[in-house]
């Protein structure tokens, strides 16, 4: 007797839903999907107790006849894909046809659809068909799915928690929200609702929707294109940044994507503006031609492979750089009133009840989470602000601001007519210092200066043949080097951006920098050390300055080319609007 035989269709089925039902955000993804496909313009996700319960989806779309709804839950059925060219031009969100019936498999699972002319409402238990009907001909398709893996306990337990499964889905949705502003989106949980979008079209309206109104009036626009891609969408103000990537939205013809390439390259273009170890806030969508891209490379297609991924990257780096010189970035000082919606999230879960279905260890103390394992922001304030604001610069400068005095021996106290400013001493001079290296080092200026005694440094056998690898970077950028003895280089000049004083302690972060690259980039190299000599050889706090001289660094801010955040994307100015002056003395009542 053989001892391979084909798998019985429910069991495939089930093993199928292994990787594409991880968690209740899976479900509400491949409902939603389909439902966008489907050409709706309105879709409600209904939720009872995240999802563990009940997911309801329920859209406006074209629906479907009888036959096309029995057929649906059969394994690889789509009416998205008919050979196989069209594998290489996918413009649906779904192509595979295995989510219908790997969710059935592990759940009770009710589709009541029509297409406008009949009706059907089918009853599916463990993958199974018990009842087919006909039903109302309401246009449109309503799916639930009750009691998710009830007949496979094992995977119910490694579910997570309940905050963490709305989480994950109230993330989902929106990114599709912002991926289709013209789609109105409903999203509730046990009754209560957690987003509305008005599906007018406007994606700073949806931005507004998601994140509130002091997220949404600091974005800028942005609509460029090259001969490969067109890009739009909003980039956030630096001072917007979150400290995770999630908040990094970028979609390829409507597709919401996570690719580990593209969110580096726009990280990167964010450098120096944002600290290492925050992430902007942005929408970016790409429009390419199918035929560039391929998405079929992992079960949940978020994942995807650019054809001409340096045009792209090109493209982005570009972009942003460009815009974020366009405008005014000083952080203004807000006061912080809590909104109501803050408990939204609360208040929707707070009386959630695990189902009755078998728990493990993961499961036994999910009453003691906390809501702080889950921050979310809603506020329902109406945008009435402008996106930019540049009526402060003078050719993308700051305006001149007048110091008075010195805070703590390190915060500038200046002011103008627009307002009070604060600027951190040691972050301006850092911008300034930087600038100047990395100008000095790209330029490969052959300014030098020639030392009374030269410079020896000695250094361990490894270390040596590594430098010695790199003498003409050194002479490059200003040094004269020749080796001298065993494992030993001296210096008879350096550049003149030099600090007097520091010439050999530079030489040696710059040395030191040179050893630990174990891939060379001149550019990544130039733009390291102009940061660590810049950090090194500023004004430090507690550094008591004179009028003039914090005069002189503010006029010199005024001229960099980046003149609001540090070499490690720290602010360098913040400000009280006259504005705000007036309100915090209640001078202004409104």
């Amino acid at each position: 007797m053989s001892k391979i035989q084909v798998m019985d269709e429910i069991l495939a089925n089930k093993i199928a839903a292994g990787e594409v039902v991880e968690k209740t955000m899976n479900v509400v993804k491949e409902l939603v999907e389909n439902s966008i496909d489907a050409s709706s313009s309105e879709i409600k996700i209904e939720l009872l107790d995240s999802g563990i319960k009940e997911v309801k989806v329920i859209d406006n779309g074209n629906g479907m006849d009888r036959e096309d709804a029995v057929l649906a839950f059969s394994r690889h059925a789509t009416s998205k894909l008919r050979s196989l060219e069209d594998l290489f031009s996918i413009d649906t969100l779904g192509f595979r046809g295995e989510a219908l019936p790997s969710i059935a498999s592990v759940s009770d699972f009710t589709v009541k659809t029509s297409n406008g002319i009949e009706g059907t409402i089918i009853h599916l238990s463990g993958g199974k068909i018990q009842d087919i009907n006909p039903t109302d001909v309401r246009q449109g398709t309503t799916m639930t799915v009750s009691h998710l893996f009830y007949n496979t306990p094992v995977r119910l337990k490694y579910l997570k928690n309940l905050y963490v499964e709305l989480a994950n889905i109230i993330e989902y949705v929106n990114k599709m929200a912002l991926s289709y502003p013209s789609i109105q989106f409903t999203l509730t949980n046990n009754g209560k609702e957690l987003l509305h979008t008005d599906g007018s079209g406007s994606l700073l309206k949806v931005i507004h929707a998601i994140y509130g109104l002091e997220v949404s009036k600091k974005m800028m626009e942005i609509d460029e294109e090259n001969e490969d891609y067109h890009i739009y969408g909003y980039l956030g103000y630096p001072e917007v940044a979150r400290s995770n990537r999630s908040h990094m939205t970028t979609l390829v013809n409507g597709r919401y994507i996570r690719n580990n390439e593209l969110n580096r390259i726009i990280s990167d273009s964010y450098h120096t503006y944002i600290p290492v170890d925050k992430y902007p806030i942005l929408v970016l969508n790409i429009e390419v031609d199918p035929l560039l891209v391929d998405i079929n490379i992992h079960p949940t297609k978020m994942d995807i492979k650019f054809s001409k991924m340096d045009s792209l990257k090109e493209l982005v780096t570009k972009l942003i750089s460009e815009e974020l010189k366009k405008h005014t970035l000083i952080p203004t000082i807000k006061e912080y009133h809590p909104s109501n919606q803050e408990f939204l999230v609360k208040d929707s879960i707070q009386n959630i009840v695990w189902p009755s279905f078998p728990k493990g260890e993961n499961n036994e103390k999910e009453e003691k989470v906390k809501l702080e394992e889950v921050k979310l922001d809603f506020n329902e304030e109406i945008v009435t602000t402008t996106v930019s604001d540049e009526s402060s610069l003078d050719k993308g400068k700051i305006k001149k601001m007048y110091p008075i005095g010195l805070v703590h021996g390190t915060y500038i106290i200046a002011e103008n007519e627009d307002g009070m400013f604060m600027i951190d001493q040691h972050a301006a001079a850092e911008r300034i210092n930087y600038e100047k290296y990395f100008k000095a080092m790209s330029e490969k200026s052959s300014n030098t200066i020639g030392v009374l005694f030269p410079i020896t440094i000695e250094l361990p056998n490894h270390d040596y043949i590594i430098v010695k690898e790199h003498l003409d970077l050194l002479r490059d950028i200003g040094f004269e080097v020749e080796e001298f003895g065993i494992n030993t280089l001296l210096f008879r000049s350096h550049p003149v951006w030099l600090k007097k004083g520091y010439e050999e302690a530079s030489l040696r972060k710059i040395i030191d920098i040179i050893i630990s690259k174990e891939t060379f980039d001149y550019p990544k190299f130039i733009e390291k050390t102009a940061i660590t000599l810049a950090c090194k050889m500023s004004i430090k706090a507690n550094d008591h300055i004179s009028l003039e001289d914090m005069e002189h660094l503010l006029n010199t801010l005024r001229e960099c080319d980046n003149p609001f955040t540090c070499p490690h994307g720290r602010p360098t100015v913040i400000t009280y609007t006259k504005y705000d002056l007036e309100k915090l003395f209640k001078r202004a009542m409104n």
